[in-house]
Formats: C-alpha cells, structure tokens, sequence
C-alpha cells in the first residue's frame, strides 16, 4: 500500500478571500512581516496497489473529484505505508 499526500491550492491567479482574512487577523495579532497567505486542502488517500498505473489513478481522481482544475492546481506525494 502507499500513501498518496494530495495538496490543492487556488491557482495564482485566482483571488484567495479567505487567504486575505487570516492575513488580516495575523496583522492584527502584530505578525505584520506576513506578506501573504493562501489557503489550500490537504488530503491523505491510502491506495491498495494494483495493475493500474498509480500516476495515472492519481491525476484521474485529482481531475474528477478532488480538485476542481479551472480555478485549483493540485499536486501530490507517494510514500510507501509501513506495515507495523
């Protein structure tokens, strides 16, 4: 099995409302050398490894589903799972 971790972000040009408030509230909270923030969605998929090209699969689900591509760019990571 592996560990698929899948990050999705608005895209740069894409403005990012929520990103601009919690820049707000860390101004406030006097953390004023934050020049930006953005906000994205982490997710963590474990995947039973099969026949199938695991890339494929991924930038599938990513495309269908988990990111929706006209306003988020997505990225991820492998990693095998340890058994214990």
């Amino acid at each position: 099995m592996v560990k698929v971790k899948v990050f999705v972000t608005l895209r740069e040009s894409v403005l990012d409302p929520q990103g601009t408030a919690v820049k707000s509230a860390l101004h406030s909270m006097n953390y004023t050398n934050v020049a930006d923030v953005r906000i994205g969605k982490y997710m963590e998929l474990i995947i039973e490894e099969d026949s199938r090209n695991l890339d494929d699969q991924v930038k599938d689900m990513c495309e269908k589903l988990l990111a929706n591509t006209v306003i988020e760019d997505f990225r991820y990571e492998v990693e095998e799972v340890v058994a214990q």
